[in-house]
């Protein structure tokens, strides 16, 4: 199958540090060429890969100082992958919304895995026009702000199987990893190991969105002697700082999409001990492979209880199902079935997505005032 990936340009396939959709498109790609398949893909210079590579910048947008608006970057991106289209069976997009104008005008089939959140009220209208293209989610709980799209399917996110290594013999530590934002609650995380008595150790980013968070609400909790912060660490990096932990927190407050780090955590046999919000009911078995709480004092209480975890269970668990092989066998799935659909023209196309926006019983109506 010749298929065509197109990456965000704001970090490398795959990233030098910090990036989750760029590693996931990496991982899809690598295993798709793997099992045989051309594969191009569409993504910034300095990415490394066994595909075709079709650089669209020199470098990640994040490291060039010189620009000024990465959006146009994407467009001319976009706009290049739709002058070959016809050199691919089908294009898979990982940049949300910048493909929908060309992809319903285009023969070739083009699905987009969305990849963030969607319960946001200015994304309503953009769907209600554009509710004919195919889509995919990372989670079923993804998709509940817009029911009425084109769901193609959900696909859970999958890691190379020896990207990560079973540890059966933990240090005595918590972990927390990711950003620290808000609705990531790292200061919840390090409020659960204190009262746990228990020392954390937080690898996280900090965006500039995010600096002045840190500065008031972060920074002063970092002065205890429990506490041990390390900063943004690479993926060389996460096996050991995850693998050696006795548990990773992720007290979040947010409807997460996924949550890569944690089936980071099961390939390591790591429990994860998190809220059940988004994604995390989906993908936590409770008591199998970390603890679902809704509180402090029960996460202070998982804590306590985590060794009764099977750490070779929670690894297990991860091969079942979140490798990149089940990934990249879902996608193939979903491709197959876009290309065994009627091929339509341009002006095909176009009429079938009015008819579609006419007859659609379409999103719910937002009053306004």
């Amino acid at each position: 199958m010749r298929i065509a990936q197109i990456a965000p340009l704001y970090e490398s396939v795959p990233p030098k540090t910090y990036g989750g959709t760029e590693r996931v498109v990496s991982y899809l790609t690598e295993t798709l060429v793997e099992m045989g398949h051309q594969v191009t893909l569409f993504a910034s210079g300095d990415s490394i890969t066994r595909a075709r590579l079709s650089p669209q910048t020199p470098c990640a947008l994040r490291l060039d100082k010189d620009c000024i608006d990465q959006i146009v970057h994407h467009i001319l991106m976009v706009e290049r992958v739709f002058k070959e289209a016809g050199d691919f069976d089908v294009i898979h997009s990982h940049v949300d919304y910048f493909p929908y104008s060309l992809s319903r005008l285009c023969g070739t089939p083009t699905v987009t895995t969305l990849h963030g959140r969607l319960d946001i009220k200015d994304l309503i209208p953009l769907y209600s026009e554009f509710d004919e293209i195919p889509l995919i989610s990372i989670s079923n709980a993804q998709r509940k702000p817009l029911p009425w799209v084109r769901w193609a399917g959900t696909v859970y996110h999958g890691l190379p199987q020896d990207l990560y290594t079973l540890n059966e013999t933990p240090d005595p530590y918590l972990a927390f990893l990711g950003r620290i934002s808000p609705e990531k609650r790292v200061e919840t995380a390090i409020e659960i190991a204190k009262r746990a008595d228990m020392p954390i150790k937080i690898a996280a980013k900090v965006d500039k969105a995010d600096t002045e968070f840190f500065r008031e609400v972060v920074r002063p909790l970092l002065d205890h002697p429990l506490v041990e912060y390390i900063g943004e660490i690479g993926e060389k990096e996460k096996n050991e700082f995850i693998g050696k932990a006795t548990a990773l927190l992720s007290p979040i407050d947010w409807q997460e999409p996924f949550g890569l780090v944690f089936i980071e955590a099961m390939a390591c046999g790591t429990p994860v001990i998190t809220r059940p919000r988004g994604s995390v009911p989906e993908l936590i078995d409770n008591g199998v492979t970390g603890f679902i709480v809704d509180s402090i004092e029960e996460a202070v209480e998982a804590v306590h209880r985590v060794s009764a975890i099977d750490r070779q269970g929670c690894r297990r668990v991860f091969e079942r199902r979140f490798t990149s092989k089940r990934m990249a066998r879902d996608y193939l799935d979903i491709y197959s079935n876009l290309m065994a659909e009627p091929v339509l023209s341009g002006m095909e196309s176009g009429i079938a997505a009015f008819d579609c926006a006419v007859t659609s019983p379409g999103p719910p109506v937002i009053k306004q005032g």
